[in-house]
């Protein structure tokens, strides 16, 4: 991983098995995203897979097959799939194959920018398997049921452009323009409020969990009540009262 200013960019670093994850590497992952979570100094994450071939594969079979058993962390696969209390915003720059947990990774993120030779899938079933690392709950939530149906049923892989035309992935470009597209989404986030987007982030989620719209509106969402006490509350109106740009401190 590095840091570059505000970002965080991990990289999933196993390229001789198509940054296919075994139990080490979820560990490891779950630790540095609980270190994301707890810095106040670090407002986005970016994951990307190491290489021009692959995001990531899922689990490493090999692995999984002398162990006779999966291991994760509470926070799920690459530490990241059950953790539904990280409120900032994180990107998946998927480069190549994203699979089995290596789609439910992506999905796990709030964005996802694509190469054009991207391809994606939950082959589990054709290995006696299914994605239950939350790709069958989220596929289901992120596309219309025939078509999350028809993917999950035949583990068919498909391409970037059509996970574009699904409303699955925000931005798909060549693989030479990857890293650009996704510093200009950066770009964009860090222009926003950090409070205003981790309090957009968890109503966005956490509203999806109650009943009816109204019960929704009403909910308690404490990231928004943070945003509202802040000193970035009160930056963004007198930044434009004095037409100037706003200087966030996430504080």
């Amino acid at each position: 991983m590095r840091i570059d200013g505000r970002v965080l960019h991990i990289t999933l670093n196993r390229p001789q098995v198509l940054n296919a994850l075994h139990p080490p590497a979820h560990f490891e992952l779950a630790e540095i995203f609980d270190a994301f979570a707890d810095d106040s100094g670090l407002w986005i994450a970016v994951v990307r897979g190491a290489g021009k071939r692959s995001f990531c594969t899922g689990t490493d079979l090999k692995v999984r097959a002398e162990l006779g058993r999966d291991e994760y962390p509470p926070s799920g696969f690459a530490g990241l799939t059950r953790r539904f209390d990280l409120d900032k915003p994180v990107v998946a720059a998927v480069n190549g194959l994203a699979l089995g947990g290596g789609l439910e990774i992506a999905l796990a993120c709030d964005l996802i920018v694509a190469a054009e030779h991207a391809k994606f899938g939950f082959p589990e079933p054709r290995a006696g398997l299914a994605a239950m690392g939350g790709g069958v709950h989220r596929l289901v939530r992120q596309l219309p049921d025939k078509v999350a149906m028809g993917l999950l049923l035949t583990g068919r892989q498909f391409s970037a452009q059509e996970a574009q035309a699904y409303g699955l992935v925000n931005e798909v470009v060549p693989g030479e323009r990857l890293d650009g597209a996704v510093q200009v989404w950066v770009e964009d986030m860090l222009a926003c409020a950090p409070l205003a987007l981790r309090a957009t982030k968890q109503v966005a989620r956490r509203n999806l969990d109650f009943p009816t719209l109204a019960a929704a509106i009403r909910g308690d969402y404490p990231a928004a009540e943070r945003m509202l006490e802040s000193e970035d509350a009160v930056e963004g109106p007198r930044a434009f009262a004095e037409k100037r740009d706003p200087v966030w401190r996430g504080r």
